[in-house]
């Protein structure tokens, strides 16, 4: 068996994990439906459904209306407390900017360890492609934790002196273990991820120092200052049967200044043109062949039809934020919530390659990665209680932060927005 074959065995899908994201996307209104009109829409008929989701989108809007809106407290203190009050908010504004400044130094100190890291992550990269052979105390202390893991684990048995010996399809396996990506990634997907032999996260700004990372990544001259990182995706282009490109970069850049929480404001995000080596190679697309006859001369010919399709590599597509500031129709309305869906979507995924398949490379790939979820198809729901409600709710992802929850299956990916072309055969 050739090992470019060989691959780890991939633990079953989790629910991606609820992890801790930056707020601030902008949200999309929702046109508010008047009680008059929604007496009408039952009179008329509708299902107990259809008036329950105009009551909520109702309630929905009016509640957005009254965020940030003055509860006309503080308007109606005498003017002395009034006062008082106000010097509160000073003292404030004055707390934010200490604020905003940590987290620039944290930003920093992020930058100084990620360099400490660089030595070993080029290790890790020389085994995974077989550029090196694993060192004898390596080895030790790898054995020794699988052990702890698993008291039956049976530790490698080598005749003779080992050499290199690369591990075919690392980082495929690595990624596609974790719950959020196995939804994006297809079985195309896969052919062209097998290349993969690398990513590495940079950290931004990029300093004048930052040669080499500057020849690889893209800054728009307006966002040359903004914090944010880039995920570079290193392939083999020689043997890649795809694409040219030897690093595909994504980068996301925040707003200068965090929110009230203290957080990094979601800015924008822009990746790499990937340059197919052919056209039927673009992962991104799928083609359909129609029959079509010519009403005068009654010739038939052959058409192919480009359309966009789900891909892991619309990743590095991703769509513009819309601008929630224009008026819209409840059609715009819908198109822009989407938009925001699968920018949500879109930012959770790299925040989680960047803070946990990248430094935890080694555990996804095995699958330890998934003991640390919340959690996973070995844990029953009947193991978690409610506490404080018997009740239950229909719409529990509804509840959450939709940069929560993984793309389905069979949805758009990131980057879906790919014109189609249109290529005619006689």
């Amino acid at each position: 068996m050739s090992s470019s074959n060989i691959t780890a065995p991939t633990p079953q899908n989790t629910p991606l994990n609820h992890a801790p994201i930056t707020s601030g996307l902008s949200r999309p209104t929702v046109a508010a439906i008047s009680e008059d009109a929604e007496g009408e829409e039952a009179e008329a008929g509708l299902s107990g459904s259809a008036v329950a989701g105009a009551l909520q989108s109702m309630v929905t809007s009016r509640l957005g209306s009254l965020v940030g809106a003055s509860s006309g407290y503080v308007e109606s203190l005498p003017d002395d407390v009034k006062r008082s009050v106000e010097a509160l908010k000073g003292i404030q504004t004055e707390q934010d900017a200490l604020l905003n400044k940590f987290k620039w130094e944290a930003l920093e100190l992020e930058r100084k360890y990620n360099a400490l890291q660089q030595p070993l992550y080029d290790r890790r990269k020389a085994i995974i492609t077989g550029a090196a052979a694993p060192k004898e105390d390596e080895v030790k202390k790898g054995a020794e934790l699988f052990k702890e893991e698993d008291e039956d684990y049976k530790e490698s048995v080598v005749e003779g002196e080992a050499g290199p010996s690369a591990i075919p399809s690392f980082w495929l396996n690595a990624l596609r273990t974790h719950p959020g990506l196995m939804e994006l990634i297809t079985e195309r997907d896969e052919e062209a991820l097998k290349w993969l032999t690398d990513i590495r996260v940079a950290n931004l700004p990029l300093k004048d120092t930052d040669e080499e990372l500057k020849k690889l990544v893209s800054i728009p001259e307006e966002s040359a200052s903004s914090p944010g990182y880039s995920l570079l995706f290193y392939f083999n282009a020689a043997e890649n049967p795809y694409f040219s490109n030897d690093v595909l970069v994504k980068t996301y850049f925040y707003q200068p200044t965090v929110d009230d929480l203290g957080d990094w404001i979601y800015d924008k995000a822009i990746g790499t043109k990937i340059d197919w080596k052919e056209e039927d190679m673009d992962l991104t697309r799928e083609w359909e062949v129609k029959r079509q006859r010519n009403k005068s001369t009654n010739r038939t010919r052959l058409v192919r039809k480009a359309k966009p399709t789900q891909s892991f590599f619309n990743f590095f597509d991703p769509p513009l934020p819309p601008n929630s500031d224009q008026a819209q129709t409840e059609e715009e309305a819908e198109a822009m919530e989407e938009i925001d869906e699968r920018l949500e979507i879109d930012y959770q995924i790299g925040e989680d390659i960047k803070e946990k398949v990248v430094p935890r490379a080694i555990d996804y790939f095995t699958g330890k990665a998934l003991a640390f979820d919340d959690y996973s198809e070995s844990e029953d729901e009947d193991d978690y209680e409610t506490e404080g409600s018997d009740e239950t709710d229909d719409d529990d992802d509804d509840d959450l932060p939709s940069r929560r929850r993984p793309a389905k299956k069979g949805g758009k990916g990131a980057g879906s927005n790919v014109n189609p072309e249109e290529c005619k055969q006689q």
